[in-house]
This record gives structure tokens, C-alpha cells and sequence, in this order.
């Protein structure tokens, strides 16, 4: 018990940690790809800016709207951040470290239903935005949580039909499962490509991330649902943004890229815990590869339209989901891994 909680603690910390230096590898990868330096003021190389940034946000003034629902005002950001942070918990991160007689596993959890864990808190995760953009009392706010729960509503369909295909392929719910079934027969983005790309679709819709960044659509909602937060309330809904945009990321590694697994790395007969960290440190590269995704794309693509979106959700990625279950089920059937 006591090593799982040390685990979950520099879980958190290191979840923190990745996701406001997100916010100095955006804005640097922002100006690598439009020739600029980007932060650069704030310690060597610009280092300490996601400090300065935090603690800016301490000090800004805590406004709260005179005709706003405080309950609700405040419950919001909570929601959001305490949600982005805890599916984090089933992921899993490595194998096992051994020191003795004591066994540290490098996931939290590991239920049988972990993939519908996952779908459970990403649901979740809307109320907050609907609870700040409601509570605010603002039109535009309004206007923003009504697009994010429409957007997210649309777009989980066409994610859990994605996920279905790899659940008949693997044969369990569980992220742990679909793990060690990587590990013995390899990554599934071999055997699951279509599936892939329209999960990954899905998860810059989920998480708000442009192209698909409607909810906050400056141009037209001056700042979406979080219109009229400031101090850390808007602190906790950015931050929630990027926490999220590390547990998609660590979501995909882990579904379709075998996680911790490193092909030939188990057999090689060196140090068992060493083999672990190594696998840990594979788990974190391939998310971070995906978090670097996520802002190239930002910096690539315009944004959709609404009615775009919604077409692409309903229209495009949902038949092509159904289309990947049926044809994977063929594939299985007939390699006689179905009873006809």
C-alpha cells in the first residue's frame, strides 16, 4: 500500500511537472515553425518561464461576476483539473520495480474495465467545463460549454467504436491486458491503423485541441467557457488542457504502441529493474512524441468550422469506425479467432 502511494505521488508530480513545461515547449515550438526564439527572458533559455507563468497566476486578482453562480463559478475549474489528473492512475507506466521484499508496479491500478475507466472520466471531464461556462453568467461562456458538450458528445461515439475493434482483438478490457498482449504479439497499430487514426482524431476533439479548439474560439467567443475566469480558476482550466493533452497522449502509447514495451528489451538479460526504468522511459518518450503532435498540428491546421466538425464526427468518423469493426471482425473470423 505504501509504495503504490509513493508511486501515485510522484505520478502527480511528474504529471504537473510535464504539463506546465508544456506550455514552454508550445509556445517554443510555436516559434521554432514560424522562425521566431520564443521564451527566452525567464533563466537559461527561457527555462523558468512556466514559474514566472504560475506564479503571474497567483497573483492576478480573483474575480469573480457579479450575477455569476459562485457555487458553480467555483466548482468548475475543480472538476475539470481533478478529473484530468486521476485517469492517469490506470495507465500503466512500467512493469515492476523490486527492492527486496518490496514490489513497486509502475500503474496505480489495473481494473478489468480500465478502458471504460478511462471513457468514464473523459465524460466526466465535460462537467466542469459546462459547470464554468454556465455558472459565469456570460453568453459567450455559454456558448463555449455548449459547443464543448456537443463536440465531446459526438466525438466520444466515433472513440469508443475505435476502441471496440481492439477490445475483440485483444480480448480484455483492461490497459494492463492490452499491454502484455502487445508484448506477445506485438504493437497494435499494426493490426489496427484505421483505428488509430480515428481514435487520435477523436482525442484533439476530447481535448479541445485545435483544429478542433471551438469552445474557446477567440475570434468568435472572446475566450469560450473560460471567458470570465482569471487567477488559478483560469490557471486550473488551461493546466487541465494540457494534463489531459498528457494522459491522451500516454491513452494512445499504451493502446497502440505497446507502452513500456520495447521490442527485444525483455529478453535481453540484463538487470530486471533496470529493464523496468528503461520500459518507463520508452512509455514517456512515445507520449511525448504525441504531446509534440498535438502542438504541431495546432500550428499547422486552421481551425474547423462547426458544422464542419460535426460532420466529420457524425458523417466521416463514426461509419469508419463501424467499417473497422466489421472488417476486423472478417479478419478474425476468418482466421478461425471467431465461432462463425
Amino acid at each position: 500500500m505504501i509504495p503504490t502511494a509513493i508511486f501515485l505521488l510522484v505520478l502527480f508530480v511528474i504529471t504537473l511537472t510535464v504539463a506546465a513545461y508544456s506550455t514552454y515547449g508550445e509556445r517554443k515550438v510555436a516559434a521554432f515553425m514560424q522562425d521566431r526564439l520564443g521564451p527566452n527572458r525567464a533563466g537559461p533559455f527561457g527555462l523558468l518561464q512556466p514559474l514566472a507563468d504560475g506564479a503571474k497566476m497567483f497573483m492576478k486578482e480573483d474575480f469573480v461576476p457579479a450575477n455569476a453562480n459562485r457555487t458553480l463559478f467555483f466548482l468548475g475549474p475543480a472538476v475539470a483539473m481533478t478529473v484530468a489528473l486521476i485517469t492517469g492512475v490506470i495507465i500503466p507506466w512500467g512493469g515492476t520495480l523490486t527492492f527486496g521484499d518490496v514490489h513497486v508496479s509502475l500503474q496505480g491500478m489495473n481494473p478489468e474495465v480500465g478502458i471504460l475507466f478511462v471513457f468514464a472520466m473523459t465524460g466526466i471531464g465535460v462537467y466542469g467545463i459546462m459547470l464554468g461556462g454556465w455558472g459565469s453568467n456570460n453568453k459567450y461562456s455559454l456558448l463555449g460549454a455548449i459547443r464543448a458538450a456537443s463536440q465531446m458528445v459526438s466525438y466520444e461515439l466515433a472513440m469508443g467504436l475505435s476502441i471496440v475493434a481492439l477490445v475483440m482483438m485483444t480480448s480484455t478490457l483492461s490497459m494492463g491486458g492490452i499491454v502484455d498482449y502487445q508484448v506477445e504479439h506485438g504493437w497494435n497499430i499494426l493490426r489496427q491503423p484505421l483505428g488509430f487514426l480515428i481514435f487520435i482524431v477523436c482525442a484533439f476533439a476530447e481535448t479541445n485541441r485545435s483544429p478542433f479548439d471551438m469552445p474557446e474560439c477567440e475570434t468568435e467567443l472572446v475566450g469560450g467557457y473560460h471567458t470570465e475566469f482569471s487567477s488559478m480558476k483560469l490557471g486550473f482550466f488551461l493546466f487541465a488542457e494540457y494534463v489531459n493533452m498528457f494522459i491522451s497522449g500516454a491513452v494512445m502509447a499504451t493502446l497502440y504502441f505497446g507502452a513500456y514495451d520495447v521490442p527485444g528489451l525483455a529478453n535481453s538479460g540484463w538487470n530486471p529493474n533496470l529493464i523496468t526504468i528503461l520500459g518507463a522511459m520508452a512509455m514517456l518518450a512515445k507520449t511525448f512524441f504525441f504531446i509534440f503532435f498535438f502542438m504541431w498540428v495546432r500550428w499547422t491546421l486552421p481551425r474547423f468550422r462547426f458544422d464542419q466538425l460535426m460532420n466529420l464526427g457524425w458523417k466521416g468518423l463514426i461509419p469508419l469506425a463501424i467499417l473497422n469493426i466489421l472488417i476486423t471482425g472478417g479478419i478474425m473470423l476468418a482466421q478461425g479467432q471467431l465461432a462463425p
